[in-house]
């Protein structure tokens, strides 16, 4: 059963443990950014995913005033629990998580155009595709795809 909790001086460095599988890695933000990024900007929300206890991906959602809206920034599980379903669990929880939590809205999210698993996964639960855009980061462009869901 998936679970969610804060990430919190209890358990950060658990989080600090999560790592993508090899080639996964500039699909997604490292968690230390994220976190650091969570402590210093408003209105982002870190959370733990957990299976059995045991703390098996991450998530950081957050109000994105660009797009006046709620968006799922961040959302990534442990090489060693993919391949499981355990990626399928954790978003229609957090699709139920959130629902409870904020209402029947607007979701954003967003993949990198390359990563077809993630992007195939949020089809599935009702994302729609919409505009392709770029963005510089550390020296680096990122070409992302831009997906909604109306809860």
């Amino acid at each position: 059963m998936i679970e969610f909790k804060p990430i919190d001086r209890t358990n950060y460095n658990e989080c600090l443990d999560l790592k993508v599988a090899e080639g996964q890695e500039n699909f997604v933000a490292p968690n230390m950014y994220s976190l650091v990024q969570a402590a210093y900007e408003p209105a982002l929300y870190p959370i733990g995913i957990y299976e059995s206890g045991k703390m098996v991906g991450f998530i950081l959602y957050d109000f994105d005033y660009d797009l006046n809206g709620w968006s799922m920034s961040r959302f990534m599980i442990d090489e060693k629990y993919q391949n499981k379903g355990i990626g399928k669990a954790a978003l229609k929880a957090f699709i139920d998580f959130f629902t409870h939590k904020h209402g029947r809205l607007l979701l954003y999210t967003s993949a990198e155009v390359d990563n077809l698993v993630a992007i195939a996964l949020y089809e599935k639960f009702g994302f729609e595709k919409q505009e392709v855009f770029e963005y510089e980061s550390g020296g680096r462009t990122y070409k992302e795809i831009r997906m909604k869901i109306q809860l």
